[in-house]
């Protein structure tokens, strides 16, 4: 079963009558996942920032925006327009298969993994996660990988606050770390 029919079939139901909610609409879910990836000293190497561009198609299955610098820098040695990072907003089902091997295959390959941090909620219900390096995915081939990169990824939800999005994404699979009591 996909995460999608999960969420339809088991997760939104317990959802439902947890929180008390009586408008189908209102019930917590997942609008879109952001992906984002500074591309740091990569700005003045084409080639390069192509290959790290296709590993993020890889990782997300959708080709990432380029993002580019609005100030220029002078200490970092970036001008206004020089590419500084990449992008991909997920949503439908690219979005759900993205998180799906996010939570079964990418995290629980990194080293001492014991859970994702619950510090990562705002205050409207979206969570972020920093990884520090998008190699875990198993799509990347470490042997054509140079460098490693940092990745951020960003689940905004219509939640409305933490409690209620930390409980979606713990039905959904996130793997958060045990609270000590």
């Amino acid at each position: 079963m996909s995460l999608k029919e999960k969420y339809n079939k088991e997760i939104a139901p317990v959802l439902e009558k947890e929180f008390d909610i009586k408008n189908k609409m209102a019930i917590p879910r997942i609008k879109k996942i952001v992906v984002n990836m500074g591309v740091g000293d990569l700005s003045k190497e084409k080639a390069a920032r192509e290959a790290l561009a296709k590993d993020m198609a890889t990782i997300t299955g959708q080709t990432p925006s380029e993002r580019l610098a609005k100030l220029s820098i002078a200490t970092f040695g970036i001008r206004a327009g020089m590419p500084v990072g990449l992008t991909s907003t997920l949503r439908g089902a690219r979005m759900y298969d993205f998180l799906e091997k996010l939570n079964s295959i990418a995290l629980p390959r990194l080293r001492d993994f014991r859970g994702i941090s619950l510090k990562g909620f705002d205050k409207s219900g979206n969570y972020t996660l920093g990884l520090s390096e998008h190699t875990i995915f198993p799509e990347i081939d470490l042997a054509k990988v140079t460098k490693s990169w940092g990745i951020q990824i960003t689940i905004v939800t219509n939640a409305g606050n933490p409690e209620r999005a930390k409980r979606l994404l713990e039905l959904m699979g996130m793997p958060f770390e045990k609270e000590n009591k």
